[in-house]
């Protein structure tokens, strides 16, 4: 049986207070804490970097799920190790030899995650599926935050998790992007396990935004 998790991306967070903003959602129950690593090139914006990473790492012991949205990542994935992530997803897109770059995640004692953009199909990950911690399906398109829920992607979200079923595996799947109160139920049905959400949590009331999405999750058990 798999976890529900809470994921929340401090792409939307106030970055004048990013720790505080940080700590709040720690307080209030989010699982993990989402970095939306952007290199401007891969996706067209910029983020945060490696510093801005080490910086936070000392704000809360929840685990660091870190997104690299970033072109060639192996040259920087033993640095956000030592940054203090404990989760790298990176997308099938950008690496050039993925099953070598999972390796690489794995030796360096961190769980490895693979991101699909929207338009990827899940083939991509028929002989990798097994090597992996979580597969990260996008369901808006990369970028930037704030955008609305993509409908096509709870089929692909459904035919993944019953992949995994058929297989015997427990691999997490997380989504990211236009999850919402609304269509949060929609989703966990379908098998998704790990939700981020970003301007759904730190929009507003940060502790009640994150105890609205957890009041629906627990009424999920996997």
């Amino acid at each position: 049986m798999y976890e529900l998790k809470l994921s929340p991306s401090i792409l939307s967070a106030d970055f004048s207070k990013l720790g505080e903003d940080i700590q709040t959602a720690d307080q209030a129950g989010a699982d993990y804490i989402h970095i939306d690593v952007m290199d401007g090139a891969f996706v067209p914006n910029i983020s945060f970097g490696i510093p801005v990473i080490k910086s936070i790492r000392k704000c809360t012991d929840k685990v660091f799920d870190v997104h690299l949205m970033i072109e060639n990542p192996d040259l920087l994935i033993p640095e956000f190790a030592k940054a203090g992530a404990d989760i790298i997803v990176v997308h099938a897109e950008a690496c050039k030899h993925l099953h070598r770059t999972i390796q690489l995640i794995h030796s360096l004692g961190v769980k490895a995650g693979v991101a699909l953009n929207p338009a990827t199909p899940l083939s991509v990950l028929d002989y990798v599926l097994e090597d992996l911690d979580m597969i990260l399906l996008m369901t808006v398109n990369p970028g930037f935050g704030g955008q609305s829920y993509i409908p096509a992607m709870t089929g692909k979200i459904l035919t993944l998790r019953h992949l995994l079923e058929e297989k015997g595996l427990q691999t997490d799947i997380e989504i990211d992007g236009g999850v919402d109160t609304k269509n949060l139920s929609m989703v966990l049905e379908a098998g998704a396990n790990v939700i981020v959400s970003g301007s759904k949590i730190f929009g507003g009331d940060i502790t009640e935004n994150v105890h609205a999405f957890k009041a629906i999750m627990t009424q999920y058990t996997k």
